[in-house]
């Protein structure tokens, strides 16, 4: 039974597989099918989640594959919203450049300062990433025809605004912290 182990990953790479028909049922405007495999993916997030957790599954591939996977949805589903005028520019190369910040951040302390541990992501951070979901997800019910969202999509683009430089400041004075605690070998 220990091949089940690998159950958690398998479910985060069939979550990244389903991209696929994600983005080209949102490209054929069939938003209610979109938004239904959008859910079903939030939901194998949280079981993979779980399973690794429950069981102690829990591993160094896990660890990339999880926030990646949710990474290339959330740009993948942002992608086509811009492409489609429904989602404004702005703000996607704002959530753009925090990962483009961070990433480089990341590989500069690596490579130059020091190899860093695998950290959990930052309050804030969850709280960007939630926020995004959520705008997503809004966006899918507004174009769906289920709710008339737009006042609330407004407000969650000002709020993933707003916490995406939060966000990225803290990752960037986080970065400058590891670096002070290298120089004087406290990390």
């Amino acid at each position: 039974m220990t091949y089940l182990r690998h159950l958690p990953n398998a479910i985060t790479i069939a979550r990244m597989l389903s991209l696929i028909p994600l983005v080209w049922l949102m490209l054929q405007k069939h938003y209610t099918g979109a938004l239904i495999l959008a859910l079903v993916a939030g939901a194998s997030d949280g079981v993979d989640g779980f399973l690794a957790k429950r069981f102690g599954w829990e591993g160094r591939l896990g660890s990339i594959l999880d926030p990646l996977a949710d990474k290339l949805m959330m740009l993948c589903c942002f992608s086509v919203f811009v492409y489609q005028g429904h989602f404004p520019w702005w703000l996607f190369l704002l959530i753009i450049g925090r990962d483009v910040v961070i990433v480089l951040g990341t590989t500069y302390v690596n490579f130059f300062v020091g190899r860093l541990k695998v950290a959990t992501p930052t309050l804030v951070s969850k709280v960007n990433t939630a926020l995004q979901i959520i705008l997503i997800l809004t966006l899918l019910v507004s174009l769906s025809g289920l709710y008339e969202l737009s006042t609330i999509n407004q407000l969650l683009f000002y709020l993933v605004a707003f916490f995406t430089v939060v966000s990225g400041l803290h990752y960037v004075w986080l970065g400058f912290r590891i670096k002070q605690q290298f120089k004087q070998g406290r990390y």
